[in-house]
């Protein structure tokens, strides 16, 4: 069999990933996390490109001077060593999420018109949920200390239901939930990024904005897949397609390929 014959598609998350590391590139030094295959490359590729005062850590307790490629360390990673600058523990995460020095990119199972989140479980009923998950985990801390995005490989009405979420694990623009003391100013939800488009909730009272859609991809196809109405602007661009330097960094950063297994 020929390496063309086994060459896997990655044009649709390539394109994603770069899409997505946009959500970093005016933010300075500030922490940036990205929980999976995607948010992670995402986060890299910004660092690694267009917003070099980025921090990020080996996914254990040492901030890098360089992003940490994903994989095993076979190969083309063979022997390879993370570049550690200074020890990141729990206390400096902390110090750096309760000052709002963080950007984390994450992947909710809900998301509702607000912006809420949820990780925690399915159902209405609270005591006797139809799907168990993580438990709010650090969301609701997350959410109203430091900016945060969200990736979601397969956009469905599923994902961005109609009501509100069934668990709010992460806060949004929603007044009735905002904690006492705190004005919708203060929440960040910066971007949505999905297999179909890009959105946030910038438009009038914080209302869900379509930024981008994806090539090949309607307004009516993204609007079917949402539970909620969203804006949108009267000039739509096409989401941006990859430059052949950031194909060359994602080759570096995800060598073995691992991010075509993370649309599916």
């Amino acid at each position: 069999m020929t390496e063309e014959t086994t060459q896997v598609d990655t044009s649709l998350v390539d394109l994603v990933i770069c899409a997505a590391a946009q959500a970093w590139q005016h933010d300075g030094e500030v922490l940036a996390t990205g929980i999976g295959i995607v948010p992670r490359l995402a986060a890299s590729l910004c660092m690694s490109s267009s917003n070099p005062d980025l921090m990020m850590t080996d996914s254990e307790a040492w901030l890098v001077s360089e992003p940490v490629p994903i994989g095993p360390r076979t190969g083309p990673l063979a022997g390879y060593q993370p570049k550690r600058e200074t020890w990141m523990g729990f206390a400096r995460i902390f110090d750096n999420v309760w000052s709002g020095k963080r950007h984390a990119m994450v992947g909710p199972t809900q998301i509702d018109r607000f912006g809420q989140a949820n990780i925690s479980m399915i159902g209405s009923d609270h005591a006797k949920p139809k799907s168990m998950m993580l438990g709010v985990r650090g969301f609701p801390g997350n959410s109203i200390n430091h900016a945060n995005s969200f990736f979601v490989p397969n956009h469905s009405s599923k994902v961005f239901v109609a009501g509100e979420v069934d668990m709010v694990a992460s806060a949004g623009y929603n007044p009735a939930r905002l904690a006492r003391g705190w004005s919708l100013d203060e929440i960040d939800v910066r971007m949505i990024i999905t297999n179909l488009c890009v959105f946030d909730f910038g438009g009038p009272g914080h209302q869900a904005r379509l930024l981008s859609l994806h090539p090949g991809v309607s307004v009516e196809q993204v609007q079917a897949a949402t539970g909620f109405p969203l804006l949108l602007p009267a000039n739509l661009p096409q989401t941006a397609s990859p430059e052949a330097g950031q194909l060359a960094l994602l080759a570096k950063l995800d060598p073995h390929g691992l991010r075509a297994t993370a649309m599916g």
